[in-house]
């Protein structure tokens, strides 16, 4: 008797898988172009490119397609022009890069605590749930104040390591650390959640990057 095909990956696996492996990629060159004096171009480039890509891609969104041209054209001139002054000095890029991801993260979880504004976390637990009971509600603006101190606490560790710490721990604390805290941050408030909200155990922030990712 043949044997029944075998099923066929999910397309949410796949794409997770994919990116997953370009996260790693990511960081994995990352890590070597800061430990290695004449990989600078590969870090540079690296520090770079996605903020120059997400810059494009804003511009072509918000304004005229030309205008997004006409300034990434600009920003390539300007970089060939001074890419030896770049190259030379890009990890204070990469420290503007990394501790301003992390800063604006936690910067968008305090705002929603402040001006009579719905706490982040609530806002995502209302659209994953529908309408909350009080007491959740207090626990939603409790984990938004948790992660808001979680994600400076990150910012402020990566700028502070970087001026006490030999630049490859510092590579490995940004590249490598920081994702498996978000990690092990997003697996405790998974199981607080399936302790305090019995009603709700799906969710978190896990769930929230996935859906976020995958829809």
């Amino acid at each position: 008797m043949a044997s029944a095909p075998a099923a066929a990956p999910q397309p949410h696996r796949v794409l997770l898988a994919v990116l997953g492996t370009l996260v790693v990629a990511y960081a994995v060159l990352s890590h070597y172009s800061s430990t290695h004096p004449d990989a600078k171009g590969l870090g540079a480039g690296l520090t770079l490119g996605p903020a120059l890509l997400i810059g494009t891609v804003v511009l072509w969104r918000w304004t005229k397609p030309l205008i997004a041209l006409l300034a990434a054209l600009t920003a390539g001139a300007v970089l060939w022009r001074y890419w030896p002054v770049v190259e030379r000095n890009y990890e204070w890029g990469d420290l503007a890069q990394q501790c301003g991801a992390y800063a604006l993260v936690g910067i968008g979880f305090a705002r929603s605590l402040f001006h009579c504004r719905v706490p982040m976390c609530e806002q995502l637990a209302a659209k994953m749930h529908g309408s909350l009971s009080p007491g959740e509600s207090v626990y939603m603006r409790r984990a938004t104040l948790a992660w808001t101190l979680f994600y400076f606490a990150l910012a402020a560790s990566i700028l502070i390591l970087y001026f006490v710490a030999p630049l490859r721990v510092w590579s490995l604390f940004v590249n490598f650390a920081t994702f498996a805290l978000i990690v092990v941050a997003g697996l405790i408030d998974h199981a607080i959640r399936r302790r305090l909200l019995p009603r709700h155990r799906g969710g978190g922030i896990l769930t929230v990057i996935r859906q976020a990712l995958i829809g």
